[in-house]
């Protein structure tokens, strides 16, 4: 054990099964051992260690990590956490020069370089998975610039649009959640090693230099701040939650547009599932998983949130209980973003249906659009057309099925090319400032998202010296 010296008892079977973290914690195998590759060469330029001496302790931890990456290292009953089952399997190893490695480091600053460097290595995957989600949304999108659908809003038909545009919409949300990835990167690469316990370490050690070789950009300015500080916890928690919320919207859309009542989109037999009992069914069981799995994100982040909330100054052991949330969210999100990639790729979109399904009342707001053209203040407009979609209502159609003579009593301002309005196509070509669904707007916005995707500078994976 790496304490125990002042008790007169073990600990209580009890208590270990409380306490003990390595079930979960052994993940960090790989960071806690390059943390401790570097933490020996910073000690042993501080005196603490001959050359001889770290030569040993290196080999020997880079045994150890040999034996984890070949599924040989054996945990045995005294492995209360990973950083005590790296340490005995050196001695074990090594003999006693072992036992001069945790000179001035403690396990509150060792945890917290082990979970920074763990969180930063799946930032960098989940990064690269959103990646190949954006690639796929911009070539599905490519496909279906002058493809024409109704749009919504409340889940009630509003205007046309274009599909692509309605795909691009997905691109930009990941292209936020890439940039917060991205910006708390920053905030996690920093190294907390050298805070010992709380206090700092009495051994002169080159925090900057140990940082740099573990691959952080800096080192935490204070101690205290350094071992309990689990804002980057917090973060990408967050970040996965918003991820998995705009993956949930998503989604949504596809289930309800696979749905056969709306019928514009069928997903491949390959990513859908059937019913046990109902040999017609064609589920979308993996974008319900993907919209269920958000929830779990979310419970994952407040959880942890109502841990920190209450802590008093430096380490507690409350904070064993942020790593299996970050787990269990990094997993599921990878899990997940492959088959909503294969999905996207694979989706077949049904043009017709989609045009089908365009009333002539989405176009309520093109005639309004009309009357300003001709004049009119908008408000006005808007009240003039709302009064020819009740008379339309008043007679069971929709608004492009009345006639001339119809709009004239409504207003003077209406001559016989007001029956061009009522044209899907161009009213959806008319709006084509940046940011539109016009089909020459989302080409623009699609070569924009293809810079945007070839420039912007992902989360790497750490890299230690």
């Amino acid at each position: 054990m790496l304490w125990g010296g002042a008790f007169s008892e073990p600990s209580d079977a009890d208590l270990r099964a409380l306490q003990d973290s390595i079930s979960f914690d052994k993940r960090f195998y790989k960071q806690d051992i390059l943390g401790s590759i570097a933490y020996a060469r910073a000690i042993t330029a501080a005196g603490i260690l001959t050359d001889e001496e770290a030569v040993i302790l290196v080999d020997g931890l880079q045994f150890v990590l040999a034996e984890f990456e070949g599924g040989t290292f054996e945990l045995k009953d005294g492995d209360e956490d990973i950083h005590t089952a790296v340490e005995r399997r050196l001695t074990e190893l090594v003999g006693a020069v072992g036992g001069k490695l945790h000179t001035g480091r403690s396990r509150n600053d060792q945890v917290a370089t082990d979970f920074r460097l763990w969180v930063l290595d799946a930032m960098a995957q989940v990064d690269a998975q959103l990646a190949n989600l954006q690639a796929a949304l911009i070539d599905k999108a490519s496909e279906h610039v002058d493809t024409l659908m109704p749009g919504y809003t409340h889940l009630q038909p509003a205007q046309p649009i274009t599909a692509g545009h309605w795909l691009m919409s997905f691109f930009w949300m990941l292209s936020r959640d890439r940039q917060r990835l991205a910006d708390s990167a920053r905030r996690t690469a920093v190294s907390p090693l050298g805070s010992g316990a709380l206090a700092g370490t009495p051994f002169d050690v080159d925090r900057a230099l140990l940082a740099a070789n573990l691959g952080f950009q800096s080192y935490t300015e204070n101690s205290l701040d350094g071992v309990s500080d689990r804002d980057f916890v917090a973060e990408f928690l967050f970040a996965l939650a918003l991820i998995g919320t705009h993956l949930s919207r998503l989604a949504e859309d596809v289930i309800i547009y696979s749905n056969p009542l709306f019928g514009y989109i069928t997903l491949n037999d390959r990513y859908s599932t059937g019913s046990s009992i109902m040999p017609q069914k064609r589920n979308a069981d993996p974008m319900e998983l993907a919209r269920g799995k958000a929830g779990r994100l979310i419970g994952n982040l407040t959880g942890l949130l109502v841990v920190l909330k209450g802590l008093p100054s430096t380490y507690d052991k409350d904070l064993q209980e942020d790593k299996e949330a970050v787990f269990d969210s990094a997993d599921n999100m990878l899990l997940l973003l492959p088959v909503v990639t294969a999905i996207i790729t694979t989706l077949h979109l049904n043009p017709d249906k989609m045009k089908a399904a365009l009333g002539g009342d989405m176009l309520a707001t093109d005639l309004a659009d009309y009357l300003v053209r001709k004049g009119l203040p908008f408000r006005n407009a808007h009240h003039i057309s709302g009064q020819a979609v009740r008379l339309a209502a008043s007679r069971g159609v929709e608004i492009s099925a009345l006639v001339f003579e119809d709009f004239r009593s409504l207003s003077d301002l209406f001559t016989e090319d007001v029956m061009n309005v009522f044209d899907f196509t161009a009213s959806v070509a008319k709006r084509k400032a940046a940011g539109g669904t016009a089909p020459e707007a989302v080409r623009q916005q699609i070569d924009s998202a293809r810079n945007w995707l070839g420039g912007h500078q992902g989360v790497q994976p750490v890299q230690s010296k």
